[in-house]
């Protein structure tokens, strides 16, 4: 047997969702997000949010969302402030550059943004001579699976709203991160604290498909026009509306954030037991344990995951995903592995 723990989005999506799409197969329905799937998942996250007064788009996904949403928010010469791990700044080829927009990256050991360290950047961009620090962009749970608690997010909020900052927030995996119970976090909290963001559904058991939230009403206008000129404007909209309509029904959404958190916290246990030490503590279904690299080339013989950060000459520190999929048995197999 082998099984991967390179990511979150390897399987499909959860039974529900195909068994909604096969049954909705033919029915018709108007195009473009305007579909009853699409108005009846607004309605239902609008609800969970508890607030009617905000736009919400269906997108395909989290790359697509952070290009689309921070160049529309931001002015020519505006430029957005970003954890040096944070996704834009790494993983996303330059998108946020391509559309003419800086990213201005601070050093974080655990991939938070502080207001410290956004105060530095402010203090170091003053004059039109350099671009404008405008955005800050965070993702919770960060890259290294930390999250930002309820106070944290809130004294976030306050700065950049006294700085005349957009607060945007990367949701890629937010389910994991209002799962974990010590950051006392809600999704009316996300709203309430951030100008925008996203509730993501490729990494918890959607096919495709990011939920962006606009609160800030300046943001919200003609946001459609983006959406169409960029390309996410579906016309089978019906496609992304459906999934949020399953993953919003019967509180599937958590629950399956859940599991991945407690796969990870089983998986995290069982590796401590072993005597292994952790390059950070994460709470949610990212995990970085450091390992001899002579035992990370034999587990490479029977699981998939990422070698993240060379340690030194002996041991280096990998990254293990779990999902809503993970099975508990493939969890208790690699443990068993590495106590061998």
């Amino acid at each position: 047997m082998f099984y991967s723990f390179k990511n979150d989005y390897s399987e499909g999506a959860h039974p529900k969702i195909l068994n909604s799409l096969i049954e909705s197969n033919l029915t018709q329905e108007e195009g473009y997000g305007n579909d009853t799937h699409t108005q009846n998942a607004i309605y239902k996250i609008k609800g969970l949010i508890d607030n009617k007064n905000i736009d919400i788009h269906l997108i395909s996904g989290g790359t697509q969302t952070n290009l689309i949403a921070i160049g529309a928010f931001l002015k020519p010469y505006e430029a957005c402030i970003s954890a040096n791990t944070g996704h834009i700044a790494v993983n996303e080829t330059g998108a946020i550059e391509y559309t003419g927009h800086k990213v201005i990256t601070v050093d974080s050991n655990d991939g938070k943004v502080t207001p410290n360290k956004i105060e530095e950047i402010l203090n170091a961009y003053g004059n039109e001579h350099v671009v404008k620090p405008k955005l800050v962009y965070i993702s919770n749970p960060t890259e290294l699976g930390t999250v930002y608690t309820k106070n944290e997010l809130k004294s976030l909020s306050e700065f950049c709203k006294s700085n005349n900052l957009i607060l945007y927030a990367d949701g890629a995996r937010l389910g994991c991160a209002l799962c974990v119970k010590d950051a006392d976090l809600t999704l009316s909290d996300m709203c309430n604290f951030t100008d925008s963001f996203f509730i993501g559904g490729t990494k918890n058991g959607a096919l495709l498909g990011e939920a962006l939230v606009i609160k800030n009403d300046f943001l919200r206008e003609d946001f459609r026009y983006h959406l169409k000129q960029k390309g996410a404007l579906l016309a089978k909209g019906k496609l992304l509306g459906i999934q949020f309509e399953e993953l919003f029904k019967d509180n599937l959404y958590f629950e399956l954030a859940n599991h991945s958190n407690i796969m990870a916290n089983h998986l995290a246990n069982g590796l401590k037991e072993a005597n292994c030490e952790f390059l950070i503590d994460s709470p949610t279904n990212q995990i970085f344990p450091i390992l001899e690299n002579n035992l990370i080339e034999k587990l490479q013989e029977k699981f998939g995951f990422y070698v993240w950060k060379k340690i030194n000459d002996t041991h280096s520190a990998i990254r293990l995903v779990t999902s809503w999929a993970t099975k508990e048995e493939a969890v208790t197999e690699f443990i068993n592995e590495v106590k061998k």
